[in-house]
């Protein structure tokens, strides 16, 4: 399946990229476009055919290219921190992770712009008189 999104709108929307970042970006871009599809697939919504769109299609893109760039700001070649501090006699060492599960991560907030997230809401009667109190045995036997 096609990506929702290219290596030129990265680099439109985000930054430049360096030469060797250009396979990561690829990866990503395929990897952030299959994890959305699926996260549709709950919804029994049809990603691709939402990005028929063109309103659509550039949230979409926008949407991938938050995540995208959100991961490769994530370094490689050591810790992942965004904020980092450290003491001399007080042994004090802290920092702020900017992935702090690590790996790729869609955000609520990225979701809902999509329309993959919906409040739900719904209602109990606690004063219904024909209500199920079979939970635990068919005439209430275990409850105690």
């Amino acid at each position: 399946m096609k990506e929702f999104a290219t290596v030129e709108d990265v680099t439109l929307l985000w930054r430049p990229l360096q030469d060797e970042e250009m396979d990561r970006c690829k990866a990503l871009l395929k990897t952030v476009s299959d994890m959305l599809r699926l996260e549709a697939e709950k919804m029994q919504i049809d990603l691709d055919k939402k990005a028929e769109n063109e309103v659509y299609l550039s949230v979409l893109k926008s949407v991938v290219t938050d995540i995208v760039s959100r991961t490769m700001m994530t370094a490689t070649d050591g810790e992942p921190l965004s904020q980092f501090s450290q003491s001399a006699l007080g042994y004090t060492v802290s920092g702020t992770y900017l992935t702090p599960g690590g790996g790729i991560f869609i955000k609520n907030s990225e979701l809902q712009r999509l329309g993959l997230k919906r409040q739900r809401y719904g209602v109990i009667d606690f004063y219904e008189t024909e209500r199920n109190t079979g939970y635990f045995g068919e005439s209430g036997e275990d409850w105690d």
